[in-house]
């Protein structure tokens, strides 16, 4: 059985927070061992409103028992907006990457996942993205802002028909215009230049419709960006690691083996489907 991680200080994502208490932060959880290790940066879920803890330290716990480094962020929500929360996602892995030597980990295997309006964080860091500004004074800032991977869970994607009005409306106002909503709609935002991604939903979710997931792979798809989706005939919104469902909660294991196809450095065995220590 894998090691207990070693989990260091919350760090504050910008430099002039001057208390590491308040969001917008990140918490390093590392799997130890000489080998560097792909990345997992987690965003919990919570409607743009709060973040939910089930989302969160267990999902890392899981993540470095596959051997992987894993980072929760604790971004900008209500009454912070848009473009708040995709900065601190862009900030995280920018900061994962400058100190990918000190933390042991791989800087071109950082993936980003995230939960419910997470995942809308997750999937926007997806297609909007930079290759860092080789000028700033910031270091961190100079670094490339494209996460390697995507793995979206119950995925707010849509700010269209089937969209999450909660979501919509503590990330971008209940009077938003028309373009921004189309901005921030992920499905319509896809390029070939987007990352892989593992989409996974129930059919019957009740909160945040399926056709979220449905739409973002259909427009990966168009643009011939590879993905794995799973949607599973039963189950409420917000399961995260689903691990008293049998049928939803095999979704990490086969996170694990498409993490593991992707040459994240995974360690796939007992640990691959389950969390632990949390």
């Amino acid at each position: 059985m894998a090691a207990e991680p070693m989990v260091l200080p919350t760090l504050a994502l910008w430099p002039d927070q001057s208390d590491t208490t308040s969001a917008p932060r990140l918490t390093p959880y590392l799997p130890g061992g000489a080998t560097p290790a792909g990345a997992v940066v987690v965003c919990p879920g919570g409607g743009y409103a709060r973040h939910a803890p089930h989302e969160a330290e267990p999902v890392a716990r899981w993540l470095t028992g596959l051997g992987l480094a894993a980072f929760v962020l604790e971004y900008r929500v209500a009454p912070h907006r848009h473009p708040l929360p995709l900065r601190d996602a862009q900030r995280a892995i920018r900061l994962v990457r400058r100190r990918a030597a000190e933390w042991r980990v791989r800087p071109d295997r950082v993936a980003i996942l995230g939960f419910s309006a997470g995942g809308h964080v997750a999937a926007t860091a997806g297609t909007h993205f930079d290759a860092g500004d080789a000028q700033a004074a910031d270091p961190i800032e100079r670094e490339n802002a494209r996460p390697d991977a995507l793995i979206l869970c119950y995925p707010v994607i849509t700010f269209g028909e089937q969209r999450h009005q909660g979501s919509l409306d503590n990330l971008l106002g209940q009077d938003a215009p028309a373009a921004l909503r189309e901005q921030l709609s992920l499905e319509r935002q896809v390029t070939p230049q987007t990352p892989p991604a593992f989409l996974w939903h129930t059919a019957d979710d009740a909160s945040v419709p399926v056709e979220n997931s449905l739409l973002f792979a259909s427009a990966l798809g168009r643009c011939g960006v590879p993905f794995a989706l799973h949607v599973f005939p039963h189950g409420q919104h917000g399961l995260g690691l689903a691990t008293d469902d049998p049928q939803v909660g095999a979704w990490t294991a086969l996170c694990a083996r498409w993490l593991a196809a992707l040459n994240f450095g995974v360690r796939l065995g007992e640990r691959s489907s389950v969390a632990t220590g949390a």
